[in-house]
């Protein structure tokens, strides 16, 4: 069983969206795929040619969330936070992946908001 899976408090939305990554965003900017995210951290998947990433390491991350809006289904909402490395894994094919916890967790529980969002209006509604 997954080690992370079981530290989990809160369900997590899965989503896949491109994320931005690095120490400092004014500097080197490096581009990941987000695999999930709740209010308190982020896991994505990120080529290994940036250098090694380790437990610790402090990140900036700049990413989207689904704004469950119901103007727009496709709407998003931009978000930036600073956290540390929890856990990085090699993925195999020179990937990564890695496990963020926020420094401020997200106001909101994005897993939470989209049950909520499908509750009140339902896919072909």
């Amino acid at each position: 069983m997954d080690s992370s899976a079981e530290q989990r408090r809160e369900q997590r939305l899965a989503y896949r969206w491109p994320i931005w990554f690095g120490e400092d965003l004014t500097k080197a900017v490096f581009l990941g795929l987000m695999e999930d995210v709740s209010s308190g951290g982020i896991a994505f998947t990120c080529t290994a040619d940036h250098g090694c990433l380790q437990e610790g390491q402090p990140l900036t991350v700049r990413f989207s969330i689904p704004r469950f809006d119901d103007q727009d289904p496709r709407a998003t909402v931009g978000v930036t936070r600073t956290g540390r490395i929890r856990w990085a894994t090699a993925a195999g094919s020179g990937t990564h992946r890695v496990g963020l916890q926020f420094d401020v967790p997200l106001s909101l529980k994005p897993a939470e908001e989209a049950a909520l969002a499908t509750m009140c209006h339902p896919v072909g509604s």
